[in-house]
């Protein structure tokens, strides 16, 4: 079982305050970062979550690998231990590093620790699937399929799916299991 979890996909979340200034400075070593990782065995993708708020200027990157031991052999890398050291002058407040190997991200946002709380149990993570699916398929067959009809059944089919599916990991799912975190997490010290 232990060696099955081994195999799983990893997700590694990563939080960093930027210096106010330096945003730029960050794009360019993000893109530069971005370009060599993807030739690391085992990546998978990486998606930037950019700042909202222009008082707090944090990104947050989601980074996801074939398994655990791809994900070491890059955290381990003199590549990566290069660029992140590159990444000083413009780092405001130091990282914050989270990994997960299931869709435990989903119910989880960054300033949450996932190997500390109990997971919720799998039917409220139905439930908030649920309540997070049904509304965006409405909004797409209201919204999307107007402007799909035309197209064949397998390809409308796709769009509704992307567009779903994006909006479902962010920002809908964290979105809603904040909304509802009392429930799925009963225990937890507000």
């Amino acid at each position: 079982m232990e060696q099955d979890k081994a195999l799983e996909p990893v997700t590694l979340v990563i939080s960093k305050v930027v210096k106010i200034d330096k945003n730029n400075a960050y794009e360019a070593w993000a893109k530069g970062i971005n370009k060599v990782i993807k030739r690391f065995d085992g990546f998978i993708g990486v998606d930037v979550i950019r700042p909202r708020d222009p008082t707090h200027n944090e990104y947050v990157v989601i980074i996801r690998f074939e398994n655990i031991e791809s994900l070491t052999k890059w955290q381990s890398s003199p590549v990566c231990r290069s660029w992140l050291l590159s990444s000083q002058d413009f780092i405001e407040t130091q990282s914050k590093y989270q990994t997960s190997d299931d869709l435990e991200q989903w119910f989880t946002l960054p300033d949450q620790d996932i190997k500390t709380q109990q997971n919720p149990p799998y039917y409220k993570k139905v439930v908030v699937g649920i309540l997070s699916v049904y509304p965006l398929i409405m909004v797409s067959n209201i919204l999307v399929a107007p402007y799909t009809v035309e197209l064949p059944y397998l390809l409308r089919t796709l769009v509704s799916v992307i567009i779903i599916s994006s909006l479902m990991s962010y920002p809908m799912i964290p979105w809603i299991s904040k909304l509802l975190g009392f429930w799925l997490y009963p225990n937890k010290k507000s």
